[in-house]
């Protein structure tokens, strides 16, 4: 099948194919014509990719996770190594969400210690821009 075929079958854009390809994550065939030639096999690879993608895994985690999944879910099969490189993964997730919930924890403090202060007569504060979204 073509790309669009492949790109109606999985609701993926074909950018999005070809950056696939690109990263090592799904093969293609080159026609006669040049056009790209997708097995059947290559909309289970994509919902894979998909999955994955949705987990926070980067492309990069993805190409070495793939040769390990089996079912559209996927299901990993747990060798050691792939294990290990999950839990790696894993442990950088956890401590981003702890940096977050400490940033988020700062800043609500910071929020409420100026709800309580804004209207006492304290000095008048010119904000020249707004601080950004």
């Amino acid at each position: 099948m073509r790309i669009g075929e492949l790109s109606r079958r999985t609701g993926v854009k074909a950018h999005q194919l070809r950056y696939y390809e690109a990263q090592g994550l799904l093969d293609a065939d080159r026609g006669a014509n040049g056009y790209r030639e997708y097995g059947d096999a290559a909309v289970l690879r994509v919902k894979q990719i998909r999955h994955l993608l949705g987990a926070g895994l980067s492309s990069e985690d993805i190409a070495y996770l793939l040769p390990c999944a089996a079912g559209e879910g996927p299901e990993l099969l747990g060798c050691p190594e792939l294990l290990a490189a999950m839990r790696t993964r894993l442990r950088r997730l956890d401590d981003q969400m702890e940096r977050l919930a400490r940033s988020r924890d700062a800043l609500a403090g910071f929020i409420g210690a100026a709800e309580r202060t804004g209207g006492d007569g304290g000095p008048a504060f010119a904000c020249v821009e707004p601080l950004p979204a």
